[in-house]
């Protein structure tokens, strides 16, 4: 649907094969190669190694997802309870935010990363 081919998750991160998230990628996550960091910072120090920048989500970030560079990029999407560590957003070149309206303050980490990848397919499809 977006274009991917793989996924990166901590070792910490829900099982991508767990059968209710099986179910709810509906067999997509078996067209995606799935890795599972044994330790996300120092495979993102790699990742920077081969020329990709790091983007971490950020209530923080100094930038919203329109105004930053989203090719060639290595997309981190926190958790609902902590967002992204301290020790990966260190690791960013950039931290971004999703603008909002009214009072709330953060969206879940699937809408979240829904709304990146959605942002990311439509500058590609509008190019």
């Amino acid at each position: 649907m977006y274009g991917l081919s793989q996924v990166i998750l901590s070792k910490s991160s829900v099982d991508a094969y767990n059968p209710k998230v099986v179910r709810s990628t509906m067999g997509a996550i078996f067209r995606v190669k799935v890795i599972e960091a044994e330790n996300l910072s120092e495979t993102l120090k790699n990742l920077k190694k081969h020329k990709y920048k790091v983007v971490a989500t950020s209530l923080s970030g100094t930038k919203n997802i329109y105004e930053i560079d989203l090719s060639k990029r290595v997309i981190v999407i926190g958790n609902e309870a902590k967002g992204v560590s301290e020790e990966i957003l260190n690791l960013a070149d950039e931290k971004t935010k999703i603008p909002m309206l009214g009072k709330t303050e953060s969206l879940n980490a699937g809408v979240a990363t829904g709304v990146m990848l959605y942002e990311y397919v439509r500058r590609k499809v509008c190019k």
